[in-house]
């Protein structure tokens, strides 16, 4: 039964009326997932991850790694068969989120979903151990997430597995990718760790409806031009592959200030703030008898 401030029954108040036994569990039922409940359930998950073992992350990270090029693909077959009108990229940008569909529903590591998850067990218990296990894991699933992106990036340019027409689009969109500055990535970064970091959380708090979330929150990813660490590898790294970038503009113009921009909105944003107004609520609430 539900608590007033006070301790008492919601139902005592007048304005409430009577409910049977049945009603107050079809009210419960349609109830939304408390924020602390969700907070629960995501510490749980990574509390997980921080117990997996390392050869565990990386053949996880790696396959994610892989798969979010999936994104960049399915972006580049839009690109190449959509007329150069002003409403392409609201179709081309469709693709971006095949990626995340792939790693998320599929419980692959992927970096941005751990800012998250990992940093909450984190604030939980705020101790050098866990801090080293975050590390241990971010580190883990970063460099696996980023060498997949390679392998990915490598076989996409340097084979024919896909036409010369898409290739070309995917040039373009990797050049699109790097017309940005060191500021700005971080700051673009930011926000995608925002959503990204959001897609986990709301996922938390549903049972139903997880493909809209994620196709949802990471569009907007795509169409804004947010920079993702793994999904806007792929695009650059190809680029790279390609010949027409060195390898440190795009470490340094990227790759660097997408990290930077993601963990602070992933962590700072979203783990940071959600925890916060748990742990208000908790203090707030009335003592158990």
């Amino acid at each position: 039964m539900l608590l007033n401030p006070e301790g008492q029954p919601i139902q005592d108040a007048e304005n409430v009326p009577p409910l049977t036994e049945k009603q107050n569990e079809e009210a419960e039922e349609r109830t939304s997932v408390s924020a602390i409940v969700v907070h629960e359930a995501i510490r749980k998950d990574g509390d997980e991850e921080l117990q997996r073992s390392a050869s565990a992350l990386a053949w996880s990270g790696l396959a994610a790694g892989l798969l979010m090029g999936f994104s960049f693909v399915a972006e580049g077959l839009l690109r190449a068969h959509l007329p150069d009108e002003p409403w392409r990229p609201l179709v081309v940008n469709l693709g971006y989120p095949l990626g995340f569909l792939m790693v998320i529903i599929g419980r692959q590591q992927l970096f941005t979903e751990n800012t998250l998850t990992a940093i909450i067990p984190l604030l939980a218990r705020r101790n050098w151990v866990t801090f080293l296990s975050v590390m241990r894991l971010w580190a883990i699933v970063l460099a696996t997430n980023l060498c997949g992106a390679h392998i990915f990036a490598w076989v996409i340019a340097r084979s024919e597995v896909l036409h010369p027409e898409v290739q070309l689009a995917l040039l373009g969109l990797g050049r699109e990718a790097l017309n940005v500055s060191f500021g700005n990535a971080i700051l673009r970064g930011i926000f995608a760790g925002w959503l990204i970091a959001s897609v986990v959380w709301m996922n938390a708090a549903t049972d139903s409806g997880r493909f809209t979330i994620i196709v949802t929150l990471t569009y907007v990813v795509g169409l804004g031009g947010l920079t993702h660490i793994v999904a806007g590898a792929v695009e650059v790294l190809y680029v790279a592959m390609t010949g027409e970038r060195s390898w440190i503009s795009v470490m340094t113009g990227y790759i660097v200030p997408t990290f930077l921009g993601n963990v602070a909105g992933g962590v700072s944003l979203v783990s940071a703030l959600n925890h916060a107004q748990v742990v208000a609520g908790m203090r707030k609430s009335p003592a158990k008898a």
